[in-house]
């Protein structure tokens, strides 16, 4: 297991950095829009960076989307808007790709708006690895409970509220010393349970867009997390943090997720264009471990550490001293022999019965009104009725009762489900002719992946291979 919960009572610093998705810097605090939840934990073996959300589940599962997807959050090329004023683009996006419906369910729930930082939930949203020293490992999804419990803001009421709100909250709490805290939970799931889940219920353990059901996989306390000191300097302590998923430590490995897989790589290069080549070195980037770092990165701006007169390239006349692993990665890697998923992921019933137990068990009736009223109030800045006239189909798969209450909203009768259509962005698995089933209703001849990129049974299988130079 990970050095930072070896033993109980074990303290490690942390810099946390909360934000919207969506939001330029300065943009309002009490937006509609996800939060950032990012933990950089400090720990004696290196950072290990948690970069997640305020809601377990996320808009996509295919990574290629993504992009495309945050381009859709921003401001409109041509207008030069964004969505609080024109919502074309966020509703075009959403009703081509109707995986995201479970996201979306939330958003424009009461959760959509947090009453601060202070009190929401944080969520990993993907499945990591974490093992033991013997190399055994489970799947893990870490969820971070606020002990303030949590609150909400409506929409009406967002309008009268500081652009800084949240901030404002947050900080002063910390300063009168009302110190925030947090449960650091995670779920278990082992690889033959990951197997069992997609095989019986449907349920794929890399899928960002579903959440494993807690009475099957109960939450495990394993620390707390509390944030007693405020930033000094915002712009060197805040501003220039760089989070990213691929840092991790001895003990905690990433899954297979496909998501997850493209973060490892893109938030680390988008960090030497934000910050710079060596935005590692920063000292708030910097781990605080007790040797210094060997690589053969050199030069280039903020080059605080530029390691002397060590060889740029593995040498053996200054051979590197390297740390001891931990863990055999030869018995933790390639476990997941999974089919590729040649193109994109196919919308299915399961995909909906999630969003349905929010609106039929969880939402009361005065939050099912709230929730039509945020929607219907978002789909008024839509330009384009055909988009519209999809989502509510999209809506409809949920519960009947949400298209009715929409289409009386918005004056606008909506598509009878989705059997008829087709997206362009993903596969239709519910729909009626073979022709729509295919994305733009073009067949790539090579047919859809079933699995959906999920660890369908006997797909968990030990692999055996030498390590460098003949070492295993």
């Amino acid at each position: 297991m990970a050095d930072l919960f070896s033993e109980k009572g074990k303290k490690c610093p942390i810099t946390i950095r909360f934000s919207t998705v969506g939001g330029e810097s300065g943009s309002h605090d009490c937006a509609r829009d996800p939060r950032g939840f990012a933990v950089k934990f400090r720990t004696e073996e290196g950072n290990w960076d948690m970069v997640a959300n305020n809601t377990p589940v996320f808009f996509l599962r295919d990574p290629a989307k993504f992009p495309e997807f945050i381009h859709t959050q921003k401001r409109d090329p041509s207008t030069h808007m964004t969505h609080a004023d024109d919502a074309t683009m966020f509703w075009d996006y959403l009703s081509q790709n109707p995986e995201s419906i479970h996201q979306v369910m939330i958003l424009m729930g009461d959760r959509g708006i947090p009453d601060g930082y202070r009190r929401m939930h944080g969520y990993s949203g993907h499945a990591f690895k974490f093992i033991n020293k013997d190399g055994d490992w489970v799947y893990t999804q870490i969820h971070f409970k606020s002990r303030q419990g949590t609150g909400f803001i409506t929409q009406d009421d967002s309008a009268n509220k500081s652009p800084d709100y949240s901030q404002k909250d947050l900080y002063e709490a910390i300063q009168q010393r009302e110190y925030p805290k947090w449960d650091v939970k995670i779920q278990v799931v082992t690889a033959k349970q990951a197997e069992d889940m997609w095989e019986k219920q449907r349920i794929n353990v890399f899928d960002l867009t579903h959440v494993w059901p807690q009475p099957q996989f109960p939450l495990k306390k394993i620390g707390e997390l509390t944030l007693n000191e405020n930033a000094t300097n915002y712009f060197a302590e805040i501003e220039q943090v760089a989070f990213s998923p691929s840092h991790l430590v001895p003990g905690i490995e990433p899954s297979a997720d496909p998501v997850l897989q493209s973060r490892l790589f893109s938030y680390s290069d988008t960090h030497r264009h934000r910050v710079g080549p060596n935005y590692q070195q920063l000292p708030v980037n910097a781990p605080r471990t007790a040797y210094r770092f060997g690589n053969f990165q050199r030069d280039g701006p903020m080059a605080l550490y530029n390691q002397g007169a060590r060889p740029n390239y593995l040498s053996s006349i200054d051979a590197m001293q390297f740390q001891r692993r931990k863990v055999d990665l030869d018995k933790t890697h390639g476990h997941f022999i999974g089919q590729a998923v040649s193109f994109l992921s196919e919308i299915r019933p399961e995909d909906f019965k999630a969003p349905r137990a929010l609106w039929q068990k969880v939402f009361d009736e005065p939050a099912r009104q709230r929730f039509v009223s945020n929607v219907s109030q978002k789909m008024s800045l839509c330009r384009n009725e055909e988009i519209l006239k999809r989502q509510i189909a999209i809506f409809r798969e949920v519960d009947a009762d949400i298209a009715t209450r929409l289409e009386k909203a918005t004056g606008i009768r909506g598509y009878d489900g989705i059997a008829n259509l087709t997206f362009n962005g993903t596969h239709n698995g519910m729909a009626k002719s073979g022709k729509n089933r295919y994305v733009n209703g073009v067949s790539s001849g090579r047919g859809v992946a079933s699995c959906n990129g999920a660890p369908y049974a006997r797909t968990h299988k030990p692999v055996m291979a030498m390590g460098v130079d003949g070492v295993s």
